[in-house]
């Protein structure tokens, strides 16, 4: 159970950089103000959905990816 909660809180951790990365470099990439928007939007739906599937993984309610 432990190890379960230090793997869920290193993961949040993680995504947490990343997203924290994207927000910071997607004002310099030259674009018009809907597409910051949507760009920002889906890289939240896809963030929010990773972290689901694997937190569901670690708990053992769906089958791990294996690559």
């Amino acid at each position: 159970m432990i190890g379960t909660l230090i793997s869920i809180i290193l993961l949040l951790v993680v995504l947490g950089v990343i997203l924290w990365g994207v927000q910071q470099l997607l004002p310099l990439v030259p674009m018009p103000a809907p597409f910051h928007t949507i760009i920002h939007v889906l890289i939240v739906v896809i963030i929010v959905i990773v972290v689901v599937y694997i937190i569901a993984g670690l708990l053992g309610v769906v089958a791990p990816m294996r690559f």
